[in-house]
């Protein structure tokens, strides 16, 4: 029994925007890094390398508000954050606000491996990481005329807010019974003071734990700080014994919904249960098991 579950992200894009053809090449991407993460279930690999392998995946892909694709950042660069972690040890990796790093998931998942530490930062961050040969590209890879036209159109807005919540994860149960979580984001355009939100932090954008599930969010992420939704949806079911349906559905319509946050999650339980729930217009999300069950949608 295994299970893979992945998000582009919500929140950052009008549903009418988006195109038939522009449908076709979302669908396109979702599918690539599903397959991805899939494949490594499928000849028996671990939940750890399949949504590392997946996020990866839409981090190269500059569709995406991570890796390649992220957000301009107020000074008009790029400031990053992925966290990953195992729901067999309980260990896990995060880095915040890094620079020029090509797959910010795989300098997590080295943070996890190689160190004691679960959360690195800034320039400290990106010397760990390059000390364990992990790639950096110049800033032309980085430069997408899209998010950059995201930045001039955040600066206009006045009083400044945050716009553009896209993020991307993946979680996943493997056939040894084991569960992963992933999540990576360039924040959002226009972001000032070096901010944070929830991906790279373990409890609310990121959390697995093979007792229960493990959920990657997206969306408003001070909403999803503030609840510690991720873990909030494991105790719901560990220590409420509620289903991951009921339990993702309570985090994010009646806890962060009604204190008027947007955004989703997805989310796969210790049965291969999966669940995307999202209270917003968008979320990029798919979906499969080893039945070749699942689903590829957007809206």
């Amino acid at each position: 029994m295994f299970t893979i579950a992945i998000h582009g992200g919500s929140c950052w894009i009008d549903p009418s925007e988006i195109t038939d053809s522009q449908r076709t090449v979302y669908f396109n991407v979702l599918k690539e890094a599903l397959n991805m993460g899939y494949a490594i279930l499928a000849n028996g690999g671990t939940s750890l390398d399949a949504v590392e392998k997946a996020v990866a995946t839409l981090e190269d892909n500059p569709l995406f508000n991570a890796g390649r694709g992220s957000a301009f950042n107020h000074d008009g660069f790029h400031e990053m954050d992925a966290a990953l972690m195992c729901g067999h040890t309980l260990r896990a990796g995060a880095m915040a606000g890094v620079r020029n790093v090509r797959n910010p998931i795989q300098a997590a998942r080295a943070v996890m491996e190689k160190t004691q530490n679960v959360l690195l930062t800034g320039s400290g961050a990106e010397t760990f990481a390059r000390e364990q040969g992990i790639l950096f590209e110049d800033d032309p890879y980085f430069y997408n005329h899209d998010r950059y036209q995201e930045l001039l159109k955040a600066q206009e807005q006045m009083p400044a807010r945050n716009v553009g919540k896209g993020t991307v994860g993946a979680v996943a149960l493997d056939r040894a019974g084991h569960l992963a979580a992933a999540t990576s984001t360039g924040g959002f355009p226009n972001k000032h003071y070096g901010r944070v939100g929830d991906s790279p932090i373990i409890g609310s954008g990121t959390y697995a734990n093979d007792r229960a599930c493990a959920v990657s969010c997206t969306g408003d992420g001070e909403y999803f700080l503030r609840a510690v939704a991720a873990y909030d949806v494991f105790c719901l079911i560990d220590y409420k014994g509620l289903s991951l349906r009921e339990a993702c559905a309570t985090v994010i319509h009646d806890k962060i919904g009604k204190a008027g946050g947007k955004g989703g999650m997805i989310a796969v339980d210790c049965h291969g249960n999966a669940e995307l729930v999202f209270n917003c217009d968008v979320l990029f999300r798919a979906w499969k098991n080893e039945r070749g069950e699942g689903e590829t949608a957007i809206l």
